[in-house]
């Protein structure tokens, strides 16, 4: 059989880019496994965008075949790549100061929370998994975690327990975010007499955001670790960060 024409070539590698099917792509001739290369379809395809495509997807590629790199997982959107450092706590963002976790799935580094803290929560009378942030079910079809027959005192006291945690943990993150909402608020002033002052309260909302992030997940930690020995000094130091922070 003859080979595929120069504009055949154009459409199949076109429709495999347009469709992210382009990195392992093959030959369109059924017997032929050989690959096409960055500089034949660069050749081929004339459309700057769709090549702008297929190089987004040799860098997706890329960063996902190497170990030591990640993307950002601001929720916002950001399309850095960051460098694993092998520590389990993610470097600040260069671009947007987000601090990605490298172990798990979470979004967001949650020091001093563990990984496994941060999977899901159990609710202790029915064992139903979900989420700690949001409260949103890990199994679909169980649509409310209080829906649950069996009612014996531990449980009881194990669910007023978690409420109680997580109130407090729903409370810090509320308030990271109105440090966040603050400093934008502060950053869009475009006229501002004392500049010392404005830069005063853009680095002290940057503070409060971290320290209300390890509060809520203080929450997390506490929850998981209330019989070890050393909660006492984690109680306290929490307890010191807390006062601290509210003064702020």
């Amino acid at each position: 059989s003859s080979l595929p024409s120069q504009p055949c070539w154009s459409e199949y590698l076109t429709t495999r880019i347009e469709q992210n099917m382009v990195v392992n792509c093959t030959c369109p001739i059924s017997e032929c496994r050989a690959q096409p290369t960055t500089a034949f379809i660069c050749s081929i395809v004339s459309s700057e965008e769709i090549i702008a495509k297929y190089e987004k997807a040799l860098l997706r590629r890329y960063v996902e075949c190497c170990s030591n790199l990640t993307w950002c997982t601001n929720p916002q959107g950001c399309d850095q790549i960051l460098l694993k450092d092998g520590l389990g706590y993610g470097a600040s963002c260069s671009k947007c100061s987000w601090i990605s976790c490298f172990n798990c799935n979470f979004p967001e580094a949650h020091y001093p929370a563990s990984c496994s803290h941060m999977s899901h929560m159990t609710c202790a009378k029915c064992n139903h998994g979900f989420c700690w942030r949001c409260l949103k079910p890990w199994r679909p079809t169980h649509k409310d975690y209080y829906n649950c027959s069996a009612m014996v005192s531990k449980a009881a006291w194990q669910e007023k327990r978690f409420q109680d945690y997580n109130e407090r943990c729903t409370f810090h993150h509320h308030a990271r975010e109105f440090a966040m909402s603050l400093r934008n608020r502060v950053s869009s002033i475009s006229e501002m007499p004392k500049i010392r002052t404005l830069t005063f309260v853009l680095d002290a909302c940057k503070v409060l955001e971290q320290a209300r992030k390890v509060l809520a997940y203080s929450c997390v930690y506490s929850y998981y670790n209330q019989d070890t020995e050393s909660m006492d000094i984690v109680e306290q130091q929490t307890e010191s960060l807390e006062l601290h922070t509210n003064a702020l």
